[in-house]
């Protein structure tokens, strides 16, 4: 294993590094002995799954975190100070970030948005027309060939990532972290992201770019530094780097493990996709799901999961395709119908969309089907207590009580009960989106045994997962979704997760 500190083709003084750097959070090695540096005019890809200690050393860089152990210097600097001090002066010293979630408020102009918060002003009144002015400088730097005083809320995706990345290019900033810049953008608007990188690096600027689109990398990185488990494991030269050899750097040896499962899934199809397409992440999909089978949807950050699923349970209506079940045409957009025909979903955020925290485990879980537990119209407290206690021993939910309310629950007893919301609705197809994410290792290995059961009852599962190395544990097949349709398929046992991750990489 090597720990190489600089690109191999940048000679370049630094702008920022970091110096044998640990962090350690209790039971987690954050970032083990790190050593990292950027040069001016540099863009650095930074690669890892989840968990692999990126977001930690983008918060080193950032002043967010203070390292265990180790340094962090800022344009031959040192950050010294603790707390928000540090966070300031990284930020003083010129280095900036745009987060995956953008922080824009549609509801302002790209002028009041680019200065928020500090808006320039003049006896209390601020200053429109300077503003606008440097708004449309700031702009024309990265192509965004828009009027300083047009809303937000009127801007493509494309537009919106543009902003947010001119935003942190005012005041000359020395480094610039992009966090999956591209995730949620389709082919065409990400080649407008990445031009504007291409001219932030012309400038002399290093930058950091978060990301696994390998096609996208190749065109626009220099070097990509490879972390896993905390640790730099090596800076390659992505032009003459093999796909499959950044997998392995990433995975390690966990790569070559494969699941032994026992397919238990039937002959019949309960449910069929045909050519199904959703602008701007979904151009052709199609495939099939067996009774009892567990199928796996794999994918970057972006690529399309969750709209193939609200498009097949009907949360959205698609642009063009069929959804067939039991071999017969479902109307788009009917999620009702899709209920009816015993089909269950939980969304990918589990908090904002999954759950009612101030509710009981009670009512999160027979928000389906309260006619089951009621007299006249009436809901039977003891009829309540019944049902919610024979799912709670089924999915082994760690609850004092039924009407404890949820969110006091860990996420993975959350996760169980979301889950068990369709048991007890007795769905058989359940479309899960992201069903481990946020839970502890124990919960993921219940929730796999969980669905493992529900399969040999002979219920039809849809699992995706940006967590590759899960899929195997779980799934009897796994579809790769890239560029807008499914592109190759793994079956078990031979479902390896170097095979997986170099798919869902792979280029156009």
């Amino acid at each position: 294993m090597t720990q190489t500190s600089r690109s191999p083709e940048f000679a370049h003084r630094p702008i920022a590094s970091i110096k044998g750097c640990t962090r350690r959070y209790p039971g987690v090695l954050a970032l083990d002995n790190a050593t990292f540096q950027v040069a001016g005019g540099e863009v650095r890809a930074l690669l890892g799954k989840n968990g692999a200690g990126k977001s930690t050393l983008i918060r080193m860089l950032t002043g967010a975190e203070i390292p265990d152990s180790g340094t962090v210097e800022v344009d031959g600097e040192e950050l010294r100070h603790s707390g928000s001090s540090r966070a300031q002066d990284a930020f003083d010293k010129g280095v900036r970030v745009v987060y995956q979630e953008l922080s824009l408020v549609p509801g302002m102009t790209l002028a009041e948005n680019l200065f928020l918060g500090r808006w320039p002003r003049k006896g209390g009144v601020i200053q429109y027309a300077e503003m606008e002015a440097e708004a449309s400088e700031a702009m024309s730097r990265l192509g965004l060939d828009r009027a300083p005083n047009t809303l937000v809320a009127s801007l493509s995706p494309a537009e919106r990532q543009l902003l947010e990345i001119a935003r942190v290019l005012l005041g000359k900033p020395k480094l610039v972290i992009l966090d999956e810049p591209t995730s949620s953008l389709a082919a065409a608007e990400a080649e407008k992201v990445m031009a504007a990188v291409t001219r932030i690096a012309s400038e002399g600027i290093a930058v950091i770019y978060v990301s696994h689109r390998m096609n996208e990398i190749r065109q626009i990185a220099h070097s990509a530094t490879v972390m896993r488990d905390g640790r730099i494991i090596d800076t390659v030269d992505v032009k003459g780097a093999d796909t499959r050899e950044i997998v392995r750097l990433m995975l390690g040896s966990e790569g070559s493990q494969a699941a032994a499962l026992v397919n238990r899934s039937q002959e019949n199809t309960v449910l069929e996709v045909r050519n199904l397409a959703l602008a701007p992440k979904l151009s052709s999909v199609s495939f099939h799901l067996k009774a009892g089978e567990v199928l796996g949807i794999a994918g970057l950050l972006g690529a399309g999961r969750t709209e193939l699923l609200q498009a097949i349970m009907g949360v959205r209506r698609q642009d063009q395709g069929e959804v067939l079940v039991d071999g017969a045409a479902v109307r788009p957009g009917h999620y009702k119908r899709m209920l009816s025909r015993g089909f269950g979903y939980t969304p990918e955020s589990r908090k904002e969309e999954g759950i009612v925290p101030l509710l009981g485990v009670d009512e999160n879980t027979l928000a389906t089907n309260f006619s089951g537990v009621s007299k006249r119209g009436v809901l039977s407290a003891r009829m309540m207590a019944e049902a919610t206690r024979r799912v709670i021993e089924r999915l082994h939910v760690k609850t004092a009580r039924t009407d404890t309310p949820i969110g006091t629950l860990s996420g993975g007893n959350q996760q169980k009960v979301v889950i068990g919301r369709w048991v007890y609705a007795d769905s058989r197809v359940l479309l899960l989106d992201e069903p481990t994410r946020g839970v502890d290792v124990e919960a993921k290995a219940q929730i796999y045994a969980i669905i493992r059961q529900l399969a040999a009852e002979g219920r039809s599962v849809i699992f995706v997962s940006s967590e590759i190395e899960e899929l195997p544990l779980v799934c009897d097949r796994v579809l790769v979704l890239r560029d807008g349709t499914l592109c190759e398929e793994f079956k078990s046992p031979n479902i390896d997760q170097d095979g997986l991750m170099a798919a869902c990489i792979a280029g156009h």
